[in-house]
């Protein structure tokens, strides 16, 4: 029949309609709220269910209205409260339920946040959904703590990898690209695994003098920032005390922090070259 839509679009179609709101992904960002884009303001405002991780910090937690219903669905490593296939399925039967659903997300939702996995779910199903960026880590964090990520003279480049694998395990990355002096490197969930970090890219090349940093609670109030050297990061990791959010800054320009770092009021020098500010 000429101009009739195909089958499954027209069932696409019909199903699509059914659900009058998408479901919003939304970035979070680091932790403090007020770097939450307006959009990701707006949305936690206007939701009426909010599915959220562990990164989410307590400050943006409390803008939610308080008679919005609050799904937490975090993940610390090796320790899923709710594995991925799960929250995915969970935003879909939210999604049939008709409600405004916000899936808020630490830092921005596609960089290293799987977000890209549940928007791909939610297309299968044909549900309509919207990204709504926010400041990752990489960014938020290292502003924060006075190291800029690219700097002349310094780093020419940058590159984001992740400390961990989904399985909990240690990544398998090409650590001869990685182990160059004129690149920052930035290690997302990199404290479980510091010590196999700093081994591997000395081993590759990289000096082991190479200034590097672990940001923890980053952009929040109660960020602790520790600047070292590579082939003692694993160890002064080691005293940061209890787990938290920990993101590893490896480069040359770490070495700005000690005229940049602008963010907290104590400041200790604990060994040569290196800090601590809480």
């Amino acid at each position: 029949m000429h101009g009739a839509a195909p089958p499954c679009a027209a069932f696409g179609e019909l199903f699509v309609a059914r659900i009058e709101n998408p479901v919003y992904i939304v970035g979070a960002g680091p932790g403090d709220p007020e770097l939450l884009t307006v959009k990701a303001r707006r949305l936690i405002d206007e939701a009426e269910v909010i599915v959220y991780d562990r990164l989410v910090s307590d400050d943006i937690l409390a803008l939610i209205p308080s008679g919005t219903s609050r799904i937490f669905a975090g993940k610390v490593a090796r320790d899923h409260f709710m594995p991925q296939p799960d929250i995915n399925a969970l935003l879909v039967k939210l999604a049939r339920s008709g409600r405004t659903v916000v899936r808020l997300k630490g830092g921005d939702p596609f960089v290293f946040g799987r977000g890209g996995e549940e928007a791909e779910e939610l297309a299968r199903h044909g549900i309509p959904f919207e990204v709504v960026p926010g400041i990752t880590s990489a960014s938020g964090c290292s502003s924060y703590a006075g190291i800029p990520l690219t700097h002349r003279g310094l780093s020419h480049g940058l590159r984001f990898v992740t400390g961990h694998t989904q399985e909990g395990g240690a990544p398998d990355l090409n650590w001869a690209s990685l182990a160059d002096p004129d690149t920052t490197l930035v290690v997302y969930m990199g404290r479980t695994n510091a010590k196999m970090v700093s081994e591997q890219l000395i081993a590759h090349g990289l000096p082991a003098d190479t200034p590097a940093a672990a940001i923890v609670n980053g952009t929040r109030h109660d960020q602790q920032l520790m600047v070292t050297t590579l082939d003692r990061l694993s160890d002064r990791v080691d005293t940061l005390g209890k787990a938290a959010p920990t993101l590893l800054v490896i480069g040359r320009v770490v070495s700005m922090a000690n005229v940049l770092s602008w963010f907290g009021t104590d400041e200790m020098a604990d060994e040569p070259g290196s800090q601590t500010v809480s």
